[in-house]
C-alpha cells in the first residue's frame, strides 16, 4: 500500500512537472509549425533582386523576413556554399569542393549529413524531393542512399516544371530543394554587373513567381515554409573571392509565423538548414553550427492576433491548464516537503 502511495505521488509529481513544459512548448513558435519546407536555391544572385523589378519575390516576401546580403561561407564557389547551406556546418568543416562533389557520391556513411538525412530519419514515409539543374548537388552533396526523389534537369525552364509537377500532383513534398543556375550562367558568360545578369535575375523572378502559385494554388502555403537562398554573389570578373558581391547572398522566409522584417545581420546562409529542420520539428542536429536567426518566428507576428499568436486549440488547452499550473506550482514543493517529513516520522507506517 505504501508503495502504491509513492507511486501515485511520483506521478502526480512527473505529470505537474509536464504540464508547465507542455505549456512552454507551445510557445516555441515555428518549431513542428508547418507539414512542408519549399528552398529554392538561386545560383549566383547574391542581393541582386533588390537592385531589379521583382514584383514576385517583392509580393512573397513583404510580409515576411529577409536579408539580402546574408553572410556566405568564405570561399564564395558553389560547392562551398551549397554544401553548407544542407549540411549545416561551414566549409571548412564539409570539406566540398566543385571538384569532389563531381567525382564522389555522398552517402549516409559519410561523416557530415544534410537535411533530408535528418529529415529522413525523423519522418520514414516522408516525401522528399530535389530538383537541381547542378548535377553535383544531387549527387555529391544529398546522399544517395535515402530514398530522395532527385532529378536533373539542364534548364531552368525544365526545373521549373518539374518542380511545378511534383507540387502539383500526388503526394506533396514534405522536404523540396530546388537549385536554378541561369543567373550564374549569365554571370559567368556576360559578367556580373551586365545587363543580361540582371536580365537573368528579373526571370527568375517570374520562376519563383510559378513555383509559389504552384504550392498556393494547391493550398499548401497555409502550412508551408518557403525560402529563397543564394550561394553567392557575382563580380564582372566572376566569384570565388571575398568582395562584397560575391559574399551577399539573400535569405528570405516565407511562412505563418515567419515575423516580418530585415533578418539579423549575422545570418549566414547556412542558417537555412537550421530553420528547415525546426520549421518540421526536427532537433537540431550537435554537428550543425548553423541556427535559427533570432527573432525569425515569434509572438510579433503581425499575421496572427498580436497579443497572442497561438491556435485556437493550444489557447484552449492552455486557458484549461493554466489553473493546474498556477496552484501545483504553489502547492507541490509545500506537499512533498510535508510527505518526507511524515514519512521519515514513521507516520504512514500503518499502510505497510
Amino acid at each position: 500500500m505504501k508503495k502504491l502511495l509513492s507511486l501515485t505521488l511520483a506521478g502526480l509529481l512527473i505529470l505537474f512537472c509536464a504540464v508547465p513544459a507542455f505549456a512552454a512548448d507551445a510557445a516555441r513558435y515555428g518549431f513542428g509549425e508547418y507539414e512542408h519546407v519549399f528552398i529554392i536555391g538561386i545560383d549566383g544572385a547574391g542581393a541582386a533582386f533588390e537592385k531589379v523589378d521583382s514584383p514576385n519575390f517583392d509580393r512573397i516576401f513583404a510580409d515576411n523576413a529577409c536579408r539580402h546580403n546574408a553572410v556566405t561561407e568564405y570561399i564564395t564557389t558553389s560547392a562551398q556554399n551549397w554544401g553548407s547551406i544542407l549540411l549545416g556546418v561551414d566549409y571548412e568543416t564539409h570539406g566540398m569542393t566543385n571538384d569532389s562533389t563531381q567525382a564522389n557520391p555522398h552517402t549516409s556513411a559519410d561523416a557530415f549529413h544534410s537535411i533530408f538525412y535528418y529529415a529522413r530519419q525523423a519522418m520514414p514515409q516522408a516525401k522528399l524531393v530535389s530538383i537541381c539543374h547542378w548535377p553535383n548537388i544531387n549527387y555529391g552533396i544529398i546522399e544517395n542512399d535515402i530514398n530522395v526523389k532527385k532529378v536533373n534537369r539542364f534548364t531552368d525552364t525544365l526545373v521549373v516544371d518539374e518542380v511545378v509537377h511534383n507540387v502539383t500532383v500526388g503526394k506533396a513534398p514534405t522536404l523540396m530543394f530546388v537549385q536554378l543556375d541561369d543567373v550564374d550562367h549569365a554571370a559567368h558568360t556576360y559578367g556580373g554587373f551586365s545587363e543580361e545578369y540582371y536580365a537573368a535575375v528579373e526571370k527568375m523572378d517570374v520562376n519563383l513567381g510559378r513555383i509559389y502559385d504552384a504550392i498556393e494554388s494547391r493550398g499548401l502555403m497555409e502550412n508551408s515554409l518557403f525560402i529563397v537562398v543564394a550561394d553567392h554573389g557575382e563580380t564582372a570578373g566572376g566569384h570565388g573571392g571575398q568582395t562584397v558581391e560575391e559574399s551577399s547572398a539573400v535569405l528570405a522566409v516565407a511562412g505563418k509565423s515567419v515575423n516580418k522584417g530585415l533578418l539579423p545581420e549575422d545570418v549566414h546562409n547556412r542558417d537555412v538548414s537550421a530553420i528547415a529542420l525546426y520549421a518540421l520539428g526536427i532537433e537540431q542536429p550537435a554537428a550543425f553550427i548553423s541556427g535559427v536567426p533570432a527573432g525569425l518566428f515569434g509572438t510579433a507576428r503581425e499575421k496572427t492576433v498580436a497579443e497572442n499568436p497561438m491556435e485556437p486549440g493550444d489557447k484552449l488547452l492552455y486557458a484549461l491548464c493554466f489553473p493546474f499550473i498556477r496552484g501545483f506550482n504553489l502547492i507541490m514543493p509545500a506537499f512533498a516537503w510535508i510527505y518526507d517529513i511524515y514519512y521519515k516520522a514513521g507516520v504512514f507506517s500503518f499502510l505497510k
